[in-house]
């Protein structure tokens, strides 16, 4: 099988200090998570920011520094997130393309969080979609519900998402699907499956809550790859609060048990087809 591309997911815009003293917030502290995580198999690092008091914010200027930081740490690749939690216009939440990131987050619809809505309106995903062009950073399409899929294919059939196409499944978000076996193989079944649009597609699952190791056990052995992180899960097992290096570890094992390598940021960018650094 392939080799596994593992994404660290090291801060998020909801865990804080009073829930978790190991979650990083300064540019400096994800930087260290992330290079420790780079130590132990990760490839990848999906970043947020955070303001001086913890709150989520689309300030370009604190995504420079935080991509800085992470680049002058380690060879990870840097991917930043376009979420609404932070900014709501699309000016807003294109700041951090100038960040220098080889990707972003790309949500291609509208679907419910816990206390709101995730909203991406159609001509703000174009924008978005066009500012990543203009700045060569490559979109990973984030699905929290089938519909994205269908709506990431027609942009891509329209030019506005390059070839080839990068998924990332996201389950277990409240308001959104529940992480199920049954949904992640419907996601799964729904990725284009022939013709240009599946030319080198990659995938991977992102799982919030207890069941995230059997579903990511589940996406490793059907060739997809994973994300971990505190933003998506801060305990490891019940009741014991998770390190980020500890929650990549625990994948490494089992996807060396499963015949699956862990790929260097070197073998990632291959695998999606991002330029070499």
């Amino acid at each position: 099988m392939d080799k596994i591309i593992i994404t660290i997911a090291p801060t998020g815009n909801v865990p804080t200090r009073e829930r978790t003293p190991h979650v990083p917030i300064t540019p400096d502290e994800i930087a260290r998570s992330v290079g420790e995580c780079r130590q132990v198999g990760a490839a990848l690092a999906h970043l947020h920011a955070r303001d001086t008091e913890q709150r989520p914010t689309y300030r370009g200027e604190v995504f420079r520094d935080i991509v800085a930081a992470v680049r002058a740490s380690s060879d990870i690749i840097t991917q930043v997130s376009t979420g609404a939690r932070a900014g709501r216009t699309a000016p807003e939440r294109a700041e951090c393309l100038a960040a220098g990131a080889e990707m972003a987050s790309l949500t291609t619809g509208s679907s419910n969080f816990a206390t709101q809505v995730n909203d991406n309106a159609p001509d703000l995903v174009e924008q978005l979609c066009r500012e990543m062009t203009r700045r060569g950073v490559v979109p990973e399409i984030e699905i929290f519900d089938a519909a994205m899929i269908s709506l990431a294919v027609a942009l891509a059939e329209k030019g506005l998402i390059p070839k080839p196409l990068h998924f990332n499944l996201v389950l277990g978000v409240p308001g959104s699907l529940p992480a199920t076996p049954k949904n992640l193989f419907f996601l799964y079944e729904s990725l284009p499956r022939y013709g240009e649009l599946a030319k080198d597609l990659t995938w991977q699952v992102t799982v919030v809550g207890p069941p995230h190791v059997d579903l990511s056990v589940m996406a490793m052995s059907l060739g997809g790859n994973v994300r971990v992180g505190l933003e998506d899960n801060i305990y490891y097992a019940r009741g014991v609060l998770a390190a980020n290096s500890r929650l990549v570890e625990r994948m490494v094992g089992i996807a060396r048990a499963m015949g699956r390598e862990p790929a260097t940021p070197e073998e990632a960018r291959a695998l999606l087809k991002l330029p070499p650094v």
